[in-house]
């Protein structure tokens, strides 16, 4: 077997470790990730929030049947966590544009640092709404549970 320290990598395919993996990714690659973190995320925390809120409901629901409807809000709430990470998925999408005119044949015009800047600055703001949503989602998922049980009391 050999060891991954004896492996001399000759390639100018071999990449030296992640730092340069991460590096050398387009900065519109970062930008299409913000933008899939944002959107997915969100939809895990509305449907995180939804699965609590309705499988209280539902418990809830046997025991006092008039609140079925009456505590519908909190689903809608939770709703409306994924119709947020949509609207900012669609803003985040709208920012990552192509180079036009001359810019687009011509690299040495590239500005390479405003790019990886807009790029990281996408990917992180598609993360932060993404994990804000789940946690949006899981508090108000909580909150429309213990109501509904309180309710039905």
């Amino acid at each position: 077997m050999v060891r991954a320290d004896e492996i001399n990598c000759v390639s100018p395919l071999c990449n030296l470790g992640w730092v340069e993996v991460l590096t050398s990714m387009s900065p519109y690659g970062w930008g299409q990730f913000g933008v899939a973190f944002a959107l997915g995320l969100s939809i895990v925390g509305a449907a995180w929030g939804i699965w609590t809120t309705g499988s209280s409901l539902v418990g809830a629901a046997i025991k006092a049947p008039r609140i079925k409807s009456k505590n519908l809000v909190s689903i809608i709430f939770c709703e409306a966590t994924a119709i947020y990470g949509v609207i900012l998925a669609i803003i985040l999408l709208n920012k990552v544009q192509a180079p036009d005119g001359e810019y687009l044949f011509d690299q040495s015009t590239w500005n390479w640092a405003d790019m990886y800047h807009a790029g990281y600055s996408t990917f992180f703001a598609g993360v932060s709404v993404g994990l804000t949503n789940i946690a949006s989602g899981v508090a108000v998922g909580i909150a429309g549970s213990s109501c509904a049980l309180a309710d039905a009391q």
